[in-house]
């Protein structure tokens, strides 16, 4: 975990300055998060072809969102956008933090080891369940200058990205669920429609 915390810091330190933002909750963000059961959540993101001005704003309006939220991560599908565009920040209460915007991100490895960890996630509030994913990967993007970036990742990190990456192929957490029964009563307590799910086995 300290690794990995370390290597985001200096990723984030060198390469993201450039879209931070007040790590504030606004009244009026400026996206609605799109929930469990809307469509939009299953469209597959498109390839970002050119890191501009627009791109960074993007982010920036993700995080702002992001915030208000009290979230460590959005996936630019939850916003209705359907670009390959991540934000992530494991230390939202540290506003020294530099966030992490990762465009086009590839998992080009995973590390044999995997573990079970309860997520959440900003379109199924109040929803927590446990999910099997690898402990460690390996990620290529291209930062908000549109430069390519590598980044080996584990523990909390690791699994943010792949959470926030599923996300670009209309995927959500709950599909990988494997306890039917927390599954289904999770859901039900929280108002969402169990046939919204698309389990993965």
């Amino acid at each position: 975990m300290a690794r990995s915390f370390a290597q985001m810091a200096r990723t984030a330190e060198q390469v993201n300055r450039g879209v931070q933002v007040p790590k504030v909750a606004m009244d009026n963000p400026p996206f609605p998060i799109h929930k469990l059961g809307d469509q939009v959540l299953r469209k597959p993101a498109k390839r970002i072809s050119k890191v501009d001005e627009s791109v960074r704003e993007l982010a920036r309006a993700m995080l702002r969102t992001m915030y208000s939220a009290k979230g460590i991560g959005l996936a630019a599908p939850q916003v209705g956008v359907h670009k390959q565009l991540l934000v992530i920040d494991l230390e939202p209460d540290n506003e020294a933090a530099a966030p992490m915007v990762l465009i086009n991100p590839e998992i080009t490895s995973f590390g044999a080891a995997i573990d079970t960890y309860e997520e959440g996630c900003l379109s199924i509030p109040g929803v927590y369940l446990d999910v099997v994913r690898p402990s460690v990967v390996e990620v290529t993007f291209r930062d908000e200058m549109g430069r390519p970036q590598k980044l080996q990742a584990d523990g909390l990190l690791a699994r943010c990205i792949q959470h926030e990456m599923d996300h670009l192929n209309g995927v959500l957490f709950v599909d990988r669920v494997s306890d039917e029964l927390s599954l289904n009563e999770e859901l039900k307590e929280q108002g969402f429609d169990r046939a919204a799910v698309r389990t993965i086995r």
